[in-house]
């Protein structure tokens, strides 16, 4: 029977050393990019596999990513953003080319899982989406950072913040949606969505859409912003809330696809229609946004980029390379809801 191809096979037929035939199969930098093509060929050549148990053990890796859902703030504790849902293919796939496996997993955000998945080695590092009140959030990151956790998430790019994040361009985007309901003559755009730090993405939204406001010599009014959440009933109920205050409005900037869905059923209860009486546009541009009556106006976030830069990043933290917060751009996606 023919024994299975070695390491020092490999080496052998690359005229490499077997130290460097670890570290090309293992994706170090140390190795120039000749070296490991020809390395791969040898590889290839022989039908050579990575024994990744082995592996693991020889590096003290699991060779495996964490990818933590956390659950919206809502009444039942088990909703998860789409659009969320929409990075996980892209994640995927980066950790499959990485060589990593990825193990995914929902939590409530009321667990101590800052400690739990530093503590089991489950996975070499952490992918983190969704989140809450942010302000209550970031001392689970500070944990994180004294723990020595690899760890990056996904959401807004701050000054001062524990660890990494990657988010996309929230200031660019509700700039480029106000300018857009202006240019389409609207003179009275309301916010739907929580304006605070507590929710930092969607208030770089709303500096966005208050600084295009300004630029345009209008002024950001109070009575036109209303809290919401990240959910269809929540983006109903503020829309209710600006509709019982009869301050005239003739468009809607909602923080979020989701709230704009249900902004859009509560301004056709109401007997509006969008966007003959009222422009309507979100944030996300989840899959439902093409398709509701009529379709959305919205910001696009690059989700297939978004996956292999949070991927990229975390596995640059675990080699011990330098890590950067990064900010992704955005695009504006003009639909029916904002254009008569």
């Amino acid at each position: 029977m023919k024994r299975k191809a070695t390491s020092l096979d490999i080496a052998h037929l690359a005229g490499v050393s077997q130290a460097t035939v670890s570290r090309a199969l293992s994706g170090s930098t140390l190795v120039s990019e000749e070296t490991r093509r020809r390395i791969q060929a040898a590889a290839d050549q022989l039908n050579y596999t990575v024994d990744k148990n082995a592996s693991s053990l020889r590096r003290m890796y699991s060779g495996t990513l964490a990818l933590l859902f956390f659950e919206d703030p809502t009444a039942d504790e088990s909703h998860i953003n789409p659009f969320f849902l929409s990075m996980l293919g892209s994640i995927t796939r980066a950790c499959a080319r990485q060589g990593y496996d990825l193990l995914i997993s929902f939590q409530q955000f009321s667990r101590d899982w800052h400690a739990d998945f530093a503590d089991s080695k489950k996975a070499d590092g952490i992918i983190l989406l969704g989140y809450g009140d942010y302000l209550a959030y970031r001392d689970k990151l500070e944990k994180l950072v004294a723990q020595g956790t690899h760890f990056v998430r996904w959401g807004a790019v701050l000054p001062d913040q524990p660890g990494v994040s990657i988010g996309c361009d929230n200031f660019r985007g509700g700039q480029a949606v106000a300018e857009h309901l202006l240019e389409r003559g609207r003179r009275r755009i309301a916010f739907l969505g929580d304006a605070t730090s507590h929710y930092p993405e969607f208030f770089e939204r709303y500096r966005g859409y208050v600084d295009a406001l300004q630029r345009a010599g209008l002024p950001a009014e109070a009575s036109l912003q209303v809290n919401a959440e990240s959910t269809e009933q929540s983006g109903y109920e503020a829309m209710r809330t600006l509709i019982s205050r009869n301050t005239p409005y003739d468009a809607v900037f909602a923080a979020s696809d989701l709230i704009a869905i249900g902004a859009l059923h509560a301004l056709g209860d109401h007997g509006l229609q969008v966007p003959q009486d009222v422009a309507l546009a979100g944030f996300d541009d989840i899959a439902t946004a093409s398709f509701v009556n009529p379709p959305l106006t919205t910001v696009q976030q690059d989700t297939k980029r978004a996956g292999e830069v949070l991927v990229d990043s975390l596995l640059s933290q675990i080699r011990g390379e330098p890590v950067e917060s990064a900010v992704l751009p955005v695009k504006l996606m003009v639909r029916r809801s904002s254009s008569c």
